[in-house]
């Protein structure tokens, strides 16, 4: 049990994709928060302090670490040197707070952010683009190994890479140790995969979890009324573990009888005006803590 750490996004105080959900939150209370509620690590959000030793202090000071942050990629859009560049630039960033994971997430042609129907518009790739996408993943994981880091890809609603088959891909043309996977619960049952079976395929490669529940009411509607991911997400199709409608105790039991080793993510990006988030990071300790005993 001691294998497993929780942390806690921050994405619940302050959504890095729609600025004006927790736009007034500071930093300070979102950490204070975090910490009150009874987590030990966090993802990194856009009001976190760029540099490192102003923010190991902050996370210090309320016993938190940095345990991932994601890493926008154009492998499929722009040349590889300069998708390695960003990406170094990040890495240096989080090993200097502590992290050794990095989520990566491809970009190129995603239309997460973009005010069109998740489903219908979303994006495929070319047998080109997989091949570019997947190679460059395998050196960016290379880059991460240079400093005993691991990269993983995070499957995300509304781009390429958001299927089992699409998962099931990439893990096939990466190479293990180098790109491996962030495995995000609420994403999978949004694209309407089975979580658990993706669970157990890839159980040995996934060296990173989000926990996210889903709203199935909300999910219907995004589905019947054509919604974007952004829509959807204001809408409040995501919740914390324990309330909504996915039953995270299979998720619990089979990641920690696959000798699962690392951070359990509570990330749920909902409208704080909403949600309290400081109500809703402890309804998310609590329910773990009676799920997963831990």
């Amino acid at each position: 049990m001691n294998d497993i750490r929780l942390a806690i996004a921050p994405i619940g105080w302050t959504n890095d994709d729609l600025p004006e959900l927790g736009g007034n939150i500071p930093f300070e209370q979102c950490v204070s928060e975090m910490a009150l509620a009874g987590f030990k690590g966090s993802e990194v959000g856009n009001k976190y302090p760029k540099d490192p030793e102003v923010l190991n202090k902050a996370l210090k000071l309320r016993g938190l670490t940095i345990c991932n942050a994601w890493f926008s990629s154009f492998l499929s859009t722009k040349p590889l040197k300069d998708v390695e560049k960003d990406f170094i630039a990040h890495r240096d960033f989080l090993y200097a707070v502590g992290a050794r994971v990095i989520g990566a997430a491809e970009q190129g042609n995603s239309i997460q952010g973009k005010p069109l129907p998740v489903f219908d518009a979303k994006p495929t790739f070319t047998q080109d683009q997989w091949k570019r996408v997947t190679e460059g993943l395998n050196r960016l994981g290379q880059l991460a190994r240079e400093k005993g880091m691991q990269l993983t890809y995070h499957h995300h609603m509304g781009t390429a890479i958001q299927t089992a088959e699409e998962i099931d891909t990439l893990m096939k043309m990466t190479e293990p140790g180098l790109c491996d996977l962030l495995y995000d619960t609420g994403h999978l049952v949004f694209s309407g995969e089975d979580h658990l079976a993706i669970l157990d395929t890839w159980a040995g490669r996934i060296k990173h979890v989000h926990l996210k529940d889903v709203r199935s009411d909300v999910l219907s509607r995004a589905k019947r009324e054509k919604w974007s991911f952004l829509q959807a997400v204001k809408a409040g199709a995501f919740t914390v573990p324990g309330d909504g409608s996915v039953d995270f105790k299979p998720v619990f039991d089979r990641l920690k009888k696959s000798g699962y080793k690392g951070w359990w993510v509570v990330e749920a990006e909902q409208d704080p005006a909403l949600a309290n988030p400081l109500e809703y990071a402890m309804k998310a300790r609590s329910y773990i803590r009676e799920k997963a005993g831990i």
